[in-house]
């Protein structure tokens, strides 16, 4: 079993930006409970999403939070990174800018065990035009965080339009993306060797949808 291909998914009730105390404090002790099991099952990656300040402190106060929390998480742990997914937006979720990832980055310690997963419904209902303006969109995201800390991808389509700040994920070729994206993506080879994982919503079509973005490679 590669192991390098392995995403797990933290709980979502992990908030690691929390303005509270208390809970920044839970937040951080069941992440490094996840980071532990991690370690302890030979898996090289979690993926997270960085958190949301609730409208009780600065973006800049969350993101420090968040880049902290890291810190902590590594420190009391050994072969996992840390992999940021950029978020929506929705609400008050930070991680829906490449320069809030680069934030949080600039932050951690050790830069060899942190990363990023692409969440391609999440990165269009933040305002990044992955379907009309490819080529821009990755290399913005190269210039301002670099590939050298892409991880992996979530591939979904999107029920909402372009930068709506709503994550509503729909089957691939079925939303506001289009297939013609994912044509592209899985035939880019700069995203070989790296987790591709689906998180549409219709799992009885999901066999179907791995076939047809395989088909593109």
């Amino acid at each position: 079993l590669d192991t390098r291909y392995i995403l797990p998914h933290d709980s979502y009730l992990i908030n690691l930006g929390h303005p509270d105390p208390e809970a920044i404090a839970k937040s951080r002790d069941a992440f490094i409970d996840e980071m532990k099991r991690c370690e302890q099952l030979g898996l090289q990656l979690l993926n997270f999403h960085p958190g949301s300040h609730l409208n009780k402190i600065t973006v800049e106060e969350c993101l420090d939070r968040v880049a902290e929390s890291i810190n902590i998480a590594l420190g009391q742990t050994s072969g996992v990174t840390a992999v940021i997914e950029n978020t929506a937006g929705q609400g008050s979720n930070i991680g829906n800018r490449f320069e809030h990832l680069r934030y949080i980055i600039d932050r951690v310690d050790d830069k060899s065990r942190v990363g990023v997963c692409i969440d391609t419904c999440h990165a269009f209902a933040a305002g990044y035009d992955l379907a009309d303006h490819y080529d821009e969109t990755f290399n913005e995201f190269d210039n301002i965080v670099g590939f050298s800390y892409l991880r992996a991808f979530h591939l979904n389509d999107s029920k909402k339009p372009l930068g709506s700040r709503v994550d509503r994920h729909e089957s691939i070729g079925k939303g506001c993306i289009g297939i013609d994206f994912f044509k592209r993506l899985m035939a880019d080879p700069r995203f070989d060797n790296m987790p591709l994982i689906l998180e549409t919503p219709d799992e009885s079509i999901w066999p179907e949808e791995i076939a047809l973005l395989r088909s593109f490679c």
